[in-house]
């Protein structure tokens, strides 16, 4: 198999595993995947530049692109509302240390 092909098998299948982890809630093991998937793709980087592939080749990259890009959207779709849940209870919590340090100075 082409080398390429193989990278790009490969970091489908970690994004398929985050698509999993999303959709379950697992965010310790989301977390995981993705410095997985950072560091097959700087990997990628450095091994992909050369030969121009065949059209064989090229329709399956296109095709495992299409598949990783799909599985990032579902990602997203499961991440986003999680870290804006987050986001509040952050800016929750920093009003309520803001009024603490305001009424606790003055008493």
């Amino acid at each position: 198999m082409n080398p390429a092909i193989e990278n790009y098998e490969f970091l489908s299948s970690i994004t398929a595993q985050m698509r999993v982890a999303a959709t379950d809630g697992q965010w310790d093991q989301l977390v995981e995947l993705e410095k997985q998937c950072s560091q097959h793709v700087a990997i990628m980087k450095t091994q992909d530049m050369g030969i121009p592939p065949n059209e064989t080749t090229r329709l399956r990259k296109v095709e495992l692109i299409r598949k990783i890009l799909a599985d990032d959207a579902e990602i997203r779709n499961h991440t986003e509302p999680w870290v804006e849940q987050l986001q509040r209870i952050m800016h929750s919590t920093g009003q309520e240390r803001r009024l603490q340090q305001t009424y606790s100075s003055e008493y």
